[in-house]
């Protein structure tokens, strides 16, 4: 006679064999990506020297920030007069 722990058994084995493949293909998928060389944040402004970036487009964000109202004329002018003479 059987007690029912055949099948039940089976079912575990296939269960536990699909789990194995897909933890297998996750660990692909992740050492893929750990060594493509690709930045993790990919969405966000890459930090290095290119367009868009030095002198000029510091001015244009403090510009941004004066006409959206975060800064004063104050600091606005007293910023500016900073960059000025940095980019000296």
């Amino acid at each position: 006679m059987m007690n029912g722990s055949g099948m039940g058994g089976m079912g575990l084995m296939w269960i536990f064999g699909l789990l194995m493949l897909v933890g297998v293909i996750v660990l692909i998928v992740v050492l893929v990506k750990a060594f493509s060389g690709r930045s993790q944040n990919t969405a966000g402004p890459d930090n290095s020297r290119g367009p868009g970036t030095g002198p000029g487009r510091g001015r244009e964000i403090l510009e941004e920030r004066y006409a959206r109202g975060e800064l004063s004329t104050e600091e606005y002018r007293e910023r500016l007069r900073t960059l000025e003479e940095d980019s000296h």
